[in-house]
């Protein structure tokens, strides 16, 4: 076990494959767990009320402002549809930066994602700083639906995936849906299938030759029935996926290898600390805000010492969104002094420190 890092479940699989049920039943048995809920589409989940009310975990409100996450006043946060890999900065991370925040009041976290989403990309984010200091990815379940893959459909209903791919603006590739299920498949450390109750003998031998085809024999397979498995059977796998993940390699990789221009940012990326003494803090929004728009830097987090204020201010850029705010006073024990995170990608920090130090000393 990686202590004192918050487990999360990552939870896949197409629309109707049974991820929700399995989710639902989750949170049944995890009586007196602090679990808090990450979903793709809050509207499926049809979670008792009396489950909701039971759930230990108030999680913060989002950020004012912020239009891709909405939290539900029982504590779960929805993001939007679609290949997550596409949105994994913009929405993914501010909401586990929440999380992280209260990362005291948690035992678990639960994420489940659309049924068109890759588990790659989302478990790659594990790795980036401000998470992997804090969170790790227990286990990937994969959920398949056992009637529709022994079918040769792949899912349960073929028409609703396709309408739900055509309503996805973010979706840049068209994949057959044996490919997504090679996608899911091949981040998983474990596959569940769901609907064993409909199975024969001869549709079980053909769901898991798909299955066997797409995993490495270490992976584990279980059949269920009404989305009933036992808790520790799915919590506690101490997988740590996100160590693993970039050995990974999918349709999705080959698709943007081969011309496709979908360059994510969190495939690849630089963390530096830059360190400066004082500031102003007008003189240091403006800088950042330019860097941010010439080069591709994709977060900024840190603190500033700012010319005579005695507080601490906090900068924090996401994408093209740039916020600050005095939190704290200086400590009398505490340097002050400016540190600030950057994750970037073709610029390096020598470049960033000098454009830094001219801007601010001018």
């Amino acid at each position: 076990m990686q202590l004192n890092k918050i487990p999360t479940t990552i939870v896949t699989g197409f629309l109707g494959s049974g991820k929700t049920t399995l989710l639902s039943n989750v949170l049944k048995q995890a009586a007196g767990k602090r679990i808090a809920v990450i979903v793709n589409e809050f509207g499926e989940l049809d979670i008792d009320s009396e489950i909701l009310r039971s759930c230990p975990l108030d999680c913060p409100e989002g950020e004012e402002g912020q239009e891709s996450s909405q939290r539900s006043d029982d504590g779960f946060y929805e993001l939007a549809n679609g290949c997550i890999c596409c949105t994994v900065e913009e929405e993914f991370l501010p909401v586990m930066e929440q999380l992280v925040a209260r990362r005291g009041d948690i035992d678990h976290i639960l994420i489940e994602t659309s049924g068109l989403a890759l588990p790659k990309p989302l478990v790659q984010a594990f790795n980036w700083p401000g998470i992997k200091e804090y969170c790790t990815v227990d286990a990937v379940i994969t959920v398949v639906d056992g009637p529709a893959v022994a079918a040769g459909r792949f899912a349960h209903d073929e028409n609703q995936v396709q309408a739900q791919r055509q309503a996805d603006e973010s979706l840049d590739h068209d994949p057959s849906l044996q490919e997504l299920l090679d996608d899911q498949l091949s981040a998983a450390d474990l596959v569940v299938v769901s609907k064993n109750d409909l199975l024969d003998e001869g549709e079980r031998a053909r769901v898991q030759s798909v299955i066997t085809h797409a995993v490495p024999n270490t992976v584990k397979t279980v059949y269920i029935e009404n989305g009933e498995a036992a808790l520790d059977m799915l919590l506690g796998i101490d997988a740590a996926t996100e160590s693993r993940i970039d050995e990974v390699h999918n349709h999705h990789d080959h698709h943007h290898a081969h011309g496709a221009h979908h360059d994510h940012a969190h495939d690849h990326f630089d963390s530096f600390v830059i360190t400066l003494g004082e500031v102003s803090s007008d003189l240091l929004q403006e800088t950042l805000t330019q860097l941010i728009e010439e080069h591709n830097i994709f977060r900024v987090k840190g603190f500033a010492a700012v010319h005579g204020k005695p507080m601490r201010q906090v900068f924090q850029a996401v994408g093209t969104r740039l916020d600050r705010y005095f939190d704290r006073l200086w400590l009398p024990e505490e340097v002050r002094q400016t540190q600030l995170v950057f994750i970037a990608k073709g610029i390096s920090k020598e470049q960033i420190e000098n454009i830094l130090h001219d801007a601010l000393s001018a």
